[in-house]
């Protein structure tokens, strides 16, 4: 278990956090565009709930593996830099792809190079959060670089802008202008963002073998972290796949108040980006996480069975949406307080990408089936049972806060 690292100066640990927060905010713009256009999508080119489930799989699945192969390879070299420029040229690019396709089959395939451009964006950047930043403050940091651009961005922005673009224009002419922001980008990172030194190895640690997957999942909350991310990014992936659908077709939203209800998704993960890490800092790693993880409930079940206000129904959704706080805990904060720190990457790589493959992958084709077959409140209840699951699983894992380890 690493215990410290060497840290940057205050200022550029402030611009490093704004840059990398700013990128993945444009990661999830990108990521999240075709859940928040397939209202306009789905007539258009004439998918199924089926074609939707795996559309969002597909993303989900090469996210996973290049999340951890490519996050491998850079622990390997000790380089970090040049693979977030590549990833970020390559997504915007697919971005653009997206607006050009004509069917299924294309959209499968951009959306393929998509998820492996993105993968590694992640656990990269989380790997430089932990080498520049203290320990102390090490869960906030990495809780707001994950989760308030992501969600800011990428989940309240993004349906409000996309939504009215295509309204006003076309659904294609959303994503090009979601590309262009990508490409800015990767010029700030290459202008502001340093390659970071290599993390020293320990001296117990010098003739050790690379640390495998096997070696990785030997330990307890490596499994644990896997499992649970597995639960909790379907809930997520379910929750940007199915309730623009379900409040369309099911509730008969018009499409500028579902966008409305979408953006609280994002406005509430941006809120608690800075609660949920930092309340984990104070309080401990596992009763935040299991807390959270079970208030994710929360949302589906409102969509379903709330008949009140649209405002009231926000309000529900703003709090149960909290439950992503929790998500940088589980792939990046413990995995990185548990291993060496020289395969943070790898760690927060093999989480978030057992997590998409298993739960990314996996549930909303399943959930896109059950559909077809049972309408659309299926996937909502699919999603209610993920958020139970991961707060149960959560009581199984080991305190790796600074704070609580202090006091034992």
């Amino acid at each position: 278990m690493n215990n410290a690292n060497n840290a940057s100066a205050p200022g550029y640990q402030l611009r490093l956090i704004l840059i990398l927060t700013l990128s993945f905010g444009f990661v999830f713009l990108d990521r999240n565009a075709f859940s928040f256009l397939a209202p306009f999508i789905v007539p258009d080119l004439g998918l199924s709930n089926t074609q939707v489930g795996l559309l969002t799989s597909a993303l989900s699945f090469t996210w996973a593996i290049a999340g951890y192969v490519i996050s491998r390879l850079s622990d390997a070299t000790g380089r970090r830099k040049p693979f977030l420029l590549a990833a970020f040229v390559v997504f915007s690019l697919s971005s653009v792809f997206s607006g050009l396709a004509q069917g299924f089959v294309m959209l499968l395939a951009v959306r393929l190079v998509m998820g492996f451009a993105e993968g590694p964006i992640l656990p990269i950047s989380q790997s430089l959060v932990v080498l520049e930043t203290t320990e102390r403050n090490r869960g906030n940091a990495m809780g707001i670089m994950q989760n308030f651009g992501s969600n800011f961005i990428g989940s309240f922005i993004a349906p409000l802008l996309l939504v009215w673009i295509a309204t006003q224009y076309n659904w294609r002419v959303s994503f090009y202008v979601a590309a262009i922001p990508g490409l800015i980008m990767a010029a700030v990172i290459a202008l502001y963002v340093r390659e970071p030194p290599i993390a020293p190895r320990a001296a117990t640690d010098q003739d050790e073998a690379p640390m495998g997957i096997g070696a990785m999942l030997a330990n307890r909350n490596i499994r644990l972290c896997v499992l649970i991310c597995c639960v909790m990014v379907a809930w997520m992936v379910l929750g940007w796949a199915f309730m623009p659908l379900y409040f369309i077709n099911v509730r008969h939203l018009p499409p500028d108040e579902m966008s409305l209800l979408m953006s609280v998704l994002g406005l509430s993960a941006a809120a608690f980006a800075f609660v949920v890490p930092a309340l984990s800092d104070r309080f401990g790693r596992r009763p935040v996480i299991v807390l959270f993880c079970l208030v994710g409930a929360l949302v589906p079940l409102s969509a379903v069975w709330f008949q009140g206000s649209s405002i009231a129904l926000a309000v529900l959704i703003f709090l149960g949406w909290s439950a992503s706080g929790a998500l940088p805990l589980i792939m990046a904060t413990i995995p990185a307080e548990t291993l060496p720190l020289r395969y943070i990457a790898s760690a927060t790589g093999l989480v978030v990408g057992l997590g998409e493959v298993i739960g990314g992958v996996s549930a909303p084709s399943l959930a896109g089936m059950a559909a077809d077959v049972w309408g659309l409140q299926a996937p909502m209840f699919i999603m209610a049972g993920c958020a139970l699951v991961g707060g149960l699983v959560s009581l199984g894992l080991t305190e790796t806060a600074p704070v609580r380890r202090a006091a034992a």
